[in-house]
C-alpha cells in the first residue's frame, strides 16, 4: 500500500503529548501505508522555520506560500517567495487562496496576494495549492484571470459544490479530499466525489485539523490518510489498494515528482 498525504501541516502537530518528533509522525504514517507527505506552509516565516527540520526526510515534500487567513503575520513579499520556492524540495506553491468565511474585510488584499502567488507559480512552473471558502466565483475568476491553468494545481480539502469542481476540472485542476468526506453531514460532498474522475482525485488529512471518523474530535495526523483513502475507494467502488495507486500516480503527475 502506497498512500500519499497530499496536504498536512507538520509544523502544527502536537509534539508534546502525541508525537515525539517528525520521525515519529512519519513512522506512524508508514505503518498505515501512508508513505509520502506534502508538508504545506501558511506563511514564509513558518516555512523557513520548518524547512530545516523537514529537509532531511526523503518521505516529505514541501509547499511554500501564504494562506489567506495569515496575511497579517508579515507583509507579503513575492520576491522572497520566489527565492524560497526555487528549492528542489519545494514541489508546490501554497497554500494560497481566498477565505471570505472568516475574513471578508480584507478581500482586496486576499485577491492581490493570491494573484501574485499564481504569478510566482507560473514563473517557476510549479503547481498551486488552493484554499477556498465562501469565495467560489472569485476563486475561479482569479485562477482564470491569472492563467493558473499554466502551472496547474489542486483545490485542497474540497467542500464546494459540483459546479465549482467542474470549473476547476475544466482548468486542469485536481480535487483533494480530506476527512470531511467521512462526516455524517457531508452527503453533498460525497455526491461531488462520485462524479469527479478518478484521475483527478487526491487524498489528504489537512492535519492537525479535520480528523476523519472514527478519530473525529481528536487531533488529526498523516497516518489517518488511510481512513480517507479507504472511504473514498468505497464511494468509487474500487479497492483501497487500487485507489491508493491511482491517487499516488495523480500526485506524481500533478507535482512532477517520482516517488
Amino acid at each position: 500500500m502506497f498512500i500519499v498525504d497530499s496536504h498536512c501541516h507538520l509544523d502544527a502537530l502536537d509534539y508534546e503529548n502525541l508525537h515525539q518528533n517528525v520521525a515519529d509522525v512519519v513512522q506512524k504514517a508508514k505503518q498505515r501505508g501512508v508513505q509520502h507527505l506534502l508538508a504545506v506552509g501558511v506563511t514564509l516565516k513558518r516555512f523557513e522555520q520548518m524547512y530545516e527540520t523537514l529537509k532531511p526526510f526523503s518521505e516529505i515534500s514541501l509547499a511554500c506560500g501564504v494562506h489567506p487567513l495569515d496575511l497579517d503575520d508579515e507583509p507579503f513579499d513575492a520576491d522572497r517567495l520566489l527565492k524560497l520556492a526555487q528549492d528542489d524540495k519545494v514541489i508546490a506553491i501554497g497554500e494560497m487562496g481566498l477565505d471570505y468565511y472568516y475574513s471578508v474585510e480584507n478581500k482586496a488584499q486576499q485577491q492581490s496576494v493570491f494573484a501574485a502567488q499564481i504569478g510566482v507559480a507560473n514563473a517557476l512552473n510549479k503547481p498551486i495549492i488552493v484554499h477556498t471558502r465562501a469565495a467560489r466565483e472569485d476563486t475561479i475568476g482569479l485562477l482564470k484571470e491569472n492563467n493558473a491553468q499554466q502551472c496547474g494545481g489542486v483545490l485542497h480539502c474540497f467542500t464546494e459544490n459540483w459546479e465549482m469542481a467542474k470549473q476547476a476540472l475544466d482548468l486542469g485542476f485536481y480535487i483533494s479530499i480530506s476527512g470531511i468526506i467521512t462526516f455524517k453531514n457531508a452527503e453533498e460532498l460525497r455526491e461531488v466525489v462520485r462524479q469527479v474522475p478518478l484521475d483527478r482525485l487526491l487524498v489528504e488529512t489537512d492535519s492537525p485539523y479535520l480528523a476523519p471518523v472514527p478519530y473525529r474530535g481528536k487531533q488529526n495526523q498523516p497516518a489517518y490518510t488511510r481512513e480517507v483513502c479507504d472511504y473514498v475507494a468505497t464511494l468509487k467502488g474500487i479497492s483501497s489498494e487500487e485507489f491508493a495507486q491511482i491517487t499516488t500516480q495523480n500526485f506524481e503527475r500533478l507535482f512532477k515528482i517520482q516517488l
